[in-house]
């Protein structure tokens, strides 16, 4: 079954998800940022089809994201590596983890800890503003349009109502979070 493509979608994350967003593609750079480089081991670490896991491993080439190293001639075999573009990645895959470590496991600690090279301490990924200097909550954002939009997408087009809300709203959106659980009231 064929998905809508969202490349041309007026949001940045509708054209992340078009590259990345399907189920796989995340567990492959994962493996590969571990790695796990070859077809047969990523085939094998994921329990995935070969004609699936090729088309994903094409795309992702084809997108830039993993680049091929042949590492042997006779006959020709690669190994895939992430590329930059693809190493910029990881933060998001980090934040995946993070969140499936808090409320996918039994006592909120998943199976995997990163940890910083140099000291041992394990890494964090948080929104942090550059002004501040500190981490800004959920509850503390407001979405923006950029200053070179001047008009939502038409009636009945992808993005109409969000970009209708962006530009009505002179000081942003505040993203919808419910506070944490100490800072609501009893029923």
């Amino acid at each position: 079954m064929k998905r809508t493509a969202l490349d041309t979608h007026p949001c940045s994350i509708a054209r992340t998800l078009d590259v990345i967003g399907e189920w796989w593609t995340p567990l492959i750079l994962r493996d590969v940022a571990y790695g796990v480089r070859r077809f047969g081991e990523i085939q094998e670490d994921l329990g995935i089809s070969a004609n699936v896991l090729a088309d994903r491993l094409e795309a992702l080439v084809g997108e830039g994201i993993l680049e091929t190293h042949v590492y042997q001639e006779r006959p020709r075999r690669s190994e895939y590596v992430l590329s930059e573009k693809g190493s910029e990645l990881i933060p998001a895959l980090l934040a995946l983890m993070q969140w499936g470590d808090r409320w996918k496991w039994p006592g909120g600690e998943g199976p995997v800890r990163v940890v910083h090279e140099q000291c041992g301490s394990e890494v964090h990924v948080e929104v942090r503003c550059p002004h501040c200097e500190r981490e800004a909550t959920p509850a503390e954002l407001r979405a923006k349009p950029a200053s070179f939009v001047r008009s939502a997408p038409a009636p009945h087009q992808p993005g109409h109502v969000t970009g209708e809300r962006l530009l009505a709203s002179p000081t942003g959106l505040a993203l919808e979070v419910r506070p944490p659980q100490s800072e609501l009231s009893p029923s």
